[in-house]
């Protein structure tokens, strides 16, 4: 035995002694994910951490072992081509026994495999007439037989399943499934406080004689044994990590499709998606059965979901071709034909006037034979299609105006709308070109990638935030995909993958938000199913901050009114500055110094244009901007706090304005951005709060505000004898040894640029190397609900149209 798990922990949902839920779950894993020793490992720990014993786990043969199988019978006349490949067969499946099982285990399926190619070797005497489907069942009964017995050894008990005993198919009416004797099979067979281990592919008719559900029957194995089961979910474990927007091996700008609606999914696999096969999903539409396809190669990457979504999953588009099909025209099909044909060959399309067919090629000899035998005459011809699939979307015009506009130019045979609407159809005498393709692709899935928006902080700016976001959806393009999928305050989260109507937003919130904790919040989004996810904080909280690193680890991009992670120690600052380019995450600040002004986008501009910034200085709260205008002496200080305090333009706790710390934190980030490296205590801070009124409560300390008066009277007199005024200022300035920083209450001249401010107004004074001699000012209202959430609402605008342009490198391991 040269290789074996070592050291696996039992999962607690996986102890027999442990209660089994009573839902199950389907898990089928493709010959792709378990072609080798290294593969066949990889799945053992996926269903470790993925299933309970409850569940259902479906297999394909070994990687090509049914490829194999098939060009055995294809030899049966050839000796010692047959006899060459009978025994490499062998060997194979050997090798994989003896990698995986210690001595014991392997010596009894050994045994069994021996006696199995013995079968093979005997009946290719007879060149496999009766036992042909016999043979091709091997290759999923030793993949079944393997998995159960590794898993035996290393994690639980396991069943194998040998599915001829399970899924009946009528002989008398086109093999349909005789579903209430399957399901009593499948309730005998499984054991329980086992996993149970099911054979794809194969079937068995009324008669006993061994049928298979045609190339990739697994995945319909798997949906059957769902639909026989009530069960909950099926995972389809491949080798790509979901459904893509186009054929990613020859679109590389093709998208994951994280969410399909059920009847979407059913149109692309009827017309040859790659992943998706025509028959899977049939066996799930009976039930509320949702359908994922996941990678056994990257098991962690979310992978697509199938089911009943609204409007957000049902807005997808995908383009799919086939170059495989046949057309078949005749003026002698009658209605008992098309019936028979629609039954058993499962034809792409039909001709409004009943005289063509379209069907594919692994078809084309079985309904030719067909035809054959019913004295009908008939032509054929090899056709192509490129497809557009999406919900109803042969009824939404301008998807169909741009597959047309795509399409000019070339010699198309025939353009339709499906009859169930949700594909259009375009059809050639050729192949269909990969550049035609990624035209198609291109034109029509533009503007489809879905960007969903979560909103943290409900106070009066984002009410405000939400109050423009419907308006600002309508009439702005770069939101056009945007959609509003949670909501959250300090102690509850509304979050709907679905969407969440913008109009009734805080409504819903009242009526379904629940409680949640900080880990609750990060498994919810981590979940998401939307190409990207952009949340917009709004609250003053240190403790969602502290969440960001986990944002930028799954990708999630912020949009910042929070001023404590941009003021966070240097360590955890440049931490998230690593998170957030290593993922491609976006971290946009804008509106956490002078709220709507551009004073960021203006210092980002300088740096990225190749200037220097060397002095950073100004009047950055729009608190003590109105303050210190209104201070004429007419009221004593303590009195104007009060009235400032009334009309809302302070902080509930005036202190918070009048410590000097929002200044300090603002005159770090803007230093930041400006390119240096320091910490908040590197600024000195004056705090206009005398020791005896800072540990008070609110309350306390606005009774005795009048402590406050004598200081600033002094002060206001002192300004005056110098014909000047005060203002709380802040500054940064770079020296010759480092820098220097500092915020405090400065006397200025009247005709100062800091002097003759409107009440709330900031302004920011940049001196550059560019602009030395006449620094770069920048003023306007530095707070208020209007100006702030207008702000956070220029950054989604800008964050959104970087992400339309935005393309992920789609890796894949193969399709099968």
């Amino acid at each position: 035995m040269q290789q074996q798990v070592q050291n696996i922990e039992f999962n607690a949902s996986l102890n027999p002694l442990k209660q089994v839920e009573v839902t199950t779950n389907v898990h089928k894993f493709g010959g792709s994910s378990l072609a080798n020793a290294a593969c066949i490992l990889r799945v053992v720990e996926i269903i470790k951490d993925n299933a309970k014993l409850n569940d259902f786990i479906v297999v394909s043969a070994n990687g090509k072992t049914t490829d194999q199988l098939f060009e055995l019978l294809e030899s049966a006349d050839n000796d010692q081509l047959f006899a060459t490949q009978l025994k490499q067969l062998k060997d194979d499946q050997a090798a994989l026994i003896n990698e995986l099982l210690d001595n014991n285990q392997a010596a009894q399926l050994l045994q069994q495999l021996t006696a199995d190619i013995e079968f093979i070797n005997t009946e290719s005497a007879n060149s496999f007439k009766q036992s042909r489907n016999d043979v091709l069942a091997f290759g999923e009964l030793w993949s079944a037989k393997l998995l159960a017995a590794v898993l035996s050894q290393n994690v639980c008990k396991a069943n194998a399943i040998d599915a001829r005993k399970v899924l009946i198919l009528d002989s008398g009416n086109n093999f349909q499934l005789n579903e209430q004797l399957s399901k009593t099979n499948i309730t005998a067979e499984k054991l329980a406080n086992q996993l149970n281990i099911f054979t794809g592919f194969i079937a068995s008719d009324e008669q006993g004689n061994t049928q298979t559900l045609g190339r990739n029957g697994s995945d319909y194995s798997a949906t059957i044994a769902a639909h026989l089961l009530n069960a909950q979910n099926v995972t389809l474990w491949t080798d790509v990590n979901g459904v893509y927007s186009a054929d990613p091996r020859i679109v590389n700008t093709a998208r994951k499709l994280f969410r399909l609606e059920n009847s979407v999914a059913k149109e692309l696999g009827r017309l040859g998606n790659p992943v998706l096969h025509a028959n899977t999903l049939n066996p799930l539409t009976t039930h509320n059965i949702h359908l994922n396809v996941a990678s056994s190669f990257a098991p962690q990457d979310s992978g697509t979901e199938i089911g009943a979504f609204g409007e957000i999953a049902k807005s997808e588009i995908s383009v799919t071709h086939n170059n495989e099909l046949i057309k078949i025209d005749s003026t002698e099909f009658d209605v008992k034909t098309l019936e028979q044909i629609n039954t058993r060959f499962q034809p792409i399309y039909q001709c409004q006037n009943n005289t063509c067919i379209v069907i594919s090629q692994q078809f084309a000899d079985l309904a030719l034979h067909y035809l054959q035998a019913q004295n009908i005459t008939f032509s054929t011809l090899k056709v192509s299609l490129i497809a557009v699939v999406g919900y109803q979307v042969a009824n939404r015009g301008e998807i169909k105006a741009r597959f047309k506009r795509a399409l000019k130019h070339t010699d198309i045979a025939q353009f339709v709308g499906s009859s169930n609407g949700h594909s259009l159809l375009a059809f050639f005498e050729h192949e269909s070109s990969v550049e035609l393709i990624n035209k198609v692709h291109s034109q029509v899935t533009k503007d489809s990638r879905n960007i969903g928006l979560v909103i943290a902080g409900l106070g009066n700016i984002g009410k405000r935030f939400l109050e423009m976001l419907p308006q600002q959806l309508n009439r702005l393009p770069a939101l056009e995909n945007v959609h509003l999928v949670g909501l959250a305050t300090s102690k509850k989260a509304l979050i709907n993958t679905d969407g969440i109507e913008v109009n009734q937003a805080l409504e819903l919130f009242q009526q379904d938000s629940l409680a949640y904790d900080n880990q609750l919040l990060l498994e919810w989004l981590s979940q998401h199913p939307y190409d990207e996810l952009v949340l917009v904080d709004i609250t003053p909280s240190e403790q969602f901050s502290n969440l960001y690193q986990a944002f930028f680890e799954q990708g999630i991009h912020v949009i910042s009114a929070n001023k404590c992670a941009g003021s966070s120690s240097t360590k955890a600052y440049n931490q998230l500055l690593n998170t957030q380019q290593l993922t491609g995450s976006q971290w946009l600040v804008n509106t956490t110094v002078g709220a709507g002004l551009p004073v960021n986008y203006a210092i980002n501009d300088l740096l990225n244009s190749g200037d220097e910034i060397n002095e950073v200085a100004g009047i950055f709260s729009g608190t003590l901007s109105w303050l210190f205008s209104n201070f004429d002496g007419s009221l004593a200080f303590s009195q104007l706090l009060q009235n400032a305090l009334e009309q809302g333009f302070t902080e509930p706790d005036p202190r918070d304005d009048l410590s000097g710390l929002d200044v300090q934190r603002k005159l770090l980030i803007l230093a930041r951005l400006a390119g240096f490296e320091l910490e908040l205590t590197d600024i000195e801070c004056q705090n206009l709060v005398p020791n005896s009124l800072i540990g008070l409560s609110t309350d306390e300390f606005l009774a005795q505000a009048n402590l406050l008066d004598e200081y600033f009277a002094d002060k206001l007199h002192e300004a005056k004898q110098q014909n000047g005024c005060l203002r709380y200022v802040a500054r940064f300035s770079k020296t010759d040894s480092g820098y220097k920083a500092k915020v405090g209450l400065e006397i200025l001249a009247n005709d100062h640029a800091f002097a003759n401010l409107t009440p709330c107004d900031n302004i920011f004074l940049l001196t550059t190397n560019w602009y030395q001699d006449n620094p770069l000012i920048i003023q306007g209202p530095g707070a208020g609900r209007d100006v702030t959430a207008g702000g956070l609402h220029s950054d989604l605008v800008n964050l959104c149209r970087e992400l339309a342009v935005k393309t992920k490198e789609v890796e894949i391991k193969g399709i099968n």
